[in-house]
């Protein structure tokens, strides 16, 4: 029987069952691309991750990302935990695996650091593989039908609705305060209407929205929906949170500045997530995004390919 071993883990968190769960295979040869949807299918995590010898040597890893209906060029979750479940092993296809990782992927080349405590990975922390892009600005009707509310309540004073990506492109809203947020709920309609209209790239429209908190407007909320990709609610979107920051960044009057953001998601689904966010200014123009968290270790086992 020909069979490929997996690990899972929840990322974004340190307690299991909670921040977003990951499915990771960590040698993926011989693999289809129709094999390698199947299983990501099959899994219907909002992505699962396969790793692949690099095409170039001065890499770690070529890594393919899918989620339940396509592949997609980059992700912040799945990055992370892909490389705590890499960190783990004393080799990566033949070669020491050390405190840094360099990951081939359809968006770029993604730096990774890996944080150790007691000899042990405890969190992983990659750079966005590209600049703050930003997109068509998109009506706050549209944005409300997507998440069934009114219009009044997707707040415009620091920007409209937007599309933002540092390799992954997503719409981002803010809206009035955390019961608002919490009101939210995905009208497919609304998602599919949003998606005939608007332009994006990489994977379908998705909806990232956020309310800051009163105290310190750097410590945000948020929620990602992504219906149409089979994905109606994600825990943990690093790549939505990353992009979402460095927009935030790039809107600031400081023209240099280090921002340290803390992004909480998934906590109306019951799996709060944490993510880090670093993002550095330099006149005027947001030259890095790091994006870091914990992870936990949870489920291990194999896929049977064929009888």
């Amino acid at each position: 029987m020909n069979t490929i071993s997996y690990v899972t883990v929840d990322v974004f968190t340190s307690t299991r069952f909670e921040g977003n769960p990951l499915a990771v295979i960590s040698d993926a040869r011989g693999l289809s691309d129709a094999a390698m949807q199947r299983i990501a299918t099959e899994f219907n995590y909002s992505e699962v991750t396969f790793v692949l010898p690099p095409e170039d040597p001065r890499n770690s890893a070529r890594v393919r990302i899918f989620t339940p209906t396509m592949e997609i060029p980059f992700a912040g979750h799945p990055n992370v935990g892909t490389a705590y479940v890499l960190g783990q092993q004393a080799e990566l296809f033949g070669r020491p695996v050390g405190e840094k990782l360099r990951f081939e992927e359809k968006a770029g080349i993604v730096e990774v650091d890996l944080k150790r405590s007691g000899g042990k990975v405890a969190a992983t922390a990659i750079r966005a593989p590209q600049p703050l892009t930003i997109g068509d600005t998109i009506a706050e009707e549209t944005i409300a039908r997507c998440i069934s509310l009114d219009p009044g309540v997707i707040v415009t004073t620091t920007h409209a609705p937007v599309f933002a990506s540092v390799g992954l492109n997503f719409a981002v809203a803010e809206l009035k305060g955390l019961e608002t947020l919490a009101a939210a709920r995905p009208n497919l309609a609304g998602f599919q209407a949003a998606a005939g209209r608007q332009t994006t790239s990489g994977h379908d429209f998705s909806l990232f929205v956020y309310a800051k908190s009163a105290e310190n407007p750097w410590h945000i909320r948020a929620r990602m929906f992504a219906p149409l990709d089979n994905v109606p609610e994600d825990p943990a979107t690093g790549s939505a949170s990353a992009a979402l920051g460095a927009y935030l960044v790039s809107l600031a009057p400081d023209a240099d500045m280090t921002a340290h953001i803390t992004i909480e998601q998934g906590v109306e689904m019951g799996r709060r997530s944490v993510i880090a966010l670093d993002v550095v200014k330099s006149k005027g123009i947001v030259t890095d995004v790091v994006i870091s968290g914990s992870c936990v270790s949870v489920m291990r086992g194999e896929i049977i390919l064929q009888d």
